[in-house]
């Protein structure tokens, strides 16, 4: 009996070491029960056609494209409000702009609310958020936060650090990926999970590239979309524009033609002074060893019409996906960290952009719009415990989506305030049903750009768009017969039909998500206000 006590204490010493020794080393493969990680990964205006996964070719994104081929692309993923701050707000709560209060880049944003990021760090996660975030005040629900002021600067950009502004030195897509790894090798407790949020401000305006990538795509000439020369016939919204590459397109600002001997006086060249003042002598070096001879042509060249349309075009391509190969080389580095370090299988990774973005198509940069190129987004998610790879999903999910999914993949409730859907087991393939319409909302006018506000319902073939303010003009397109969309088929009798059932939509998706007539007027009250301006048709 003594002997089998002697055993029975020794088993238990050495079981309970051993368990203690794996609880101590959740680096390492082979922890049992531990709740998984989350890497977010979001760029800033990030088109899904700047994504070589999604088949466009215009680039090549082999480590963003890792996570699809390891796991899943969504080739429906959308916002709720092509802008930015709004929708780092709706991916924050969960909630849509008129919920948590964010409609605009105007209005503050209240840190108070709750966010998936305070549930999960409540839970026991470690939370970090690292780059752009774009809502003022010290972000609530990370035990560690370092993030950039506003829209960030490319060169030598300031950060704040847990409220303390400092100005480092650098690059900032590399700025920015130093920071995550150093708090995943120094920061993070390796006995918690974690939650870091992995911001980058590339590829956002002004499109400044990193020095290793100057060169990339010189020897490409890009064919703009079929549709760059669109006249907006049956869309009056959509006329009124001032996104127009050739039109709107600052040369100075936009394509970096910050000649030295000043004669190239745009609107908007103080800003790119600016920009360019915060390189150091040798940054500026090496920026005007490559730009120089581009900004030297094209003064002697002095295009007009089609050909300056079409040089524009070429030259806002090369500089916007030269940014996007600098996230791209990050991607890498924190995917590779995570599979050394034997993190993979118990991490999910999400890599999305805050909304998508015109590249060239009907003319335009930019987003706002409720079409297609900015309301949908790039969407790519692995986590090898549960979805396989290769998977493709083709079901519509939205940025309100993301707090959910990631709280029920951690076990946490799910409040009922929150409006979005979790996308866990659609993605795993447990489930097929899902949501047959989303619902969209667009606020910031008058405003930069000149985008008339806007709300609309998609369902997975048909959009019903109305814009209003100081005009009443509604928009209805056939997806299947016109995926660029092209033609305005609202008054086409043929549609009347559909033109019914989608108004029925539209106001049930309202009712859904608590939107209103009175409330959109609210917000537009209080924008104009935020603006100063007392003529609301002006």
């Amino acid at each position: 009996m003594k002997n089998k006590i002697i055993f029975y204490l020794a088993h238990t010493i050495l079981s309970g070491s051993l368990l203690f020794l794996i609880s101590c080393q959740p680096d390492k493969i082979g922890v049992v029960d531990q709740a998984p990680n989350i890497v977010f990964i979001m760029s800033d205006d990030h088109a899904y056609q700047a994504i070589s996964a999604y088949g466009y070719a215009l680039n090549n994104t082999p480590n963003i494209d890792r996570i699809a081929t390891e796991g899943a692309i969504f080739n429906k993923g959308f916002v709720t409000n092509s802008i930015c701050a709004p929708s780092r707000a709706v991916m924050l709560t969960g909630k849509h702009s008129h919920i948590n209060g964010k409609v605009d880049n105007i209005q503050p944003f209240n840190w108070d609310q709750e966010n998936f990021a305070k549930a999960l760090q409540r839970s026991g996660y470690q939370t970090a958020m690292v780059g752009k975030i774009h809502l003022n005040g010290l972000p609530q629900g990370f035990d560690y936060s370092n993030v950039l002021p506003g829209q960030g600067q490319y060169y030598n950009p300031n950060f704040i650090e847990n409220g303390k502004k400092i100005q480092i030195p650098g690059y900032v897509t590399q700025v920015t990926t130093d920071i995550v790894l150093d708090w995943l090798k120094n920061k993070r407790e390796k006995n918690k999970p974690f939650l870091l949020l992995y911001h980058q401000k590339a590829p956002h305006r002004t499109w400044m590239p990193e020095e290793k990538y100057f060169k990339l795509f010189d020897d490409k000439n890009f064919t703009p979309p079929a549709n760059y020369f669109d006249d907006y016939k049956t869309r009056v919204a959509s006329a009124e524009h001032e996104m127009g590459i050739y039109k709107d397109m600052d040369v100075v600002y936009d394509l970096k033609m910050l000649d030295k001997e000043e004669e190239l006086q745009t609107r908007l060249r103080k800003h790119f002074q600016n920009q360019y003042d915060r390189m150091d002598s040798v940054q500026k070096k090496a920026w005007d060893a490559y730009y120089d001879p581009i900004i030297k042509k094209f003064k002697s060249d002095q295009l007009e019409g089609k050909d300056l349309a079409l040089w524009k075009f070429n030259r806002y391509m090369q500089d916007y996906l030269r940014t996007i190969q600098s996230v791209d080389d990050g991607v890498g580095e924190v995917l590779d960290y995570l599979e050394e370090n034997g993190l993979t299988e118990n991490t999910i990774v999400v890599y999305t952009s805050d909304q998508g973005f015109y590249l060239g198509e009907h003319g335009w940069f930019d987003k706002r719009f409720m079409y297609e190129e900015s309301f949908r987004t790039p969407l790519l998610m692995k986590y090898p415990k549960e979805i396989k790879p290769g998977t493709i999903i083709d079901k519509m999910v939205q940025n309100l989506d993301f707090a959910p999914t990631f709280l029920d993949y951690a076990g946490v409730e799910i409040e009922k305030e929150i409006q979005g859907e979790s996308f866990r087991k659609l993605v795993s393939g447990e489930i097929s049903e899902w949501r047959d319409a989303i619902y969209y909302t667009y606020y910031e006018f008058p405003g930069e750009h000149h985008v008339k506000r806007h709300y609309g319902v998609r369902t997975d073939r048909y959009k019903l768009i109305h814009f209003y303010y100081d005009i009443d003009v509604w928009e209805l397109y056939d997806l299947e017969k016109d995926p660029s969309e092209m033609t305005n088929i609202y008054d086409d009798p043929a549609y009347n039909d559909i033109q019914k059932m989608m108004h029925k939509r539209l106001q049930e998706m309202r009712d859904k998500y608590g939107d209103s007539d009175e409330l959109t007027q609210s917000n537009l009250e209080r924008y104009l206000k935020a603006k100063g301006i007392n003529d609301h048709k002006k």
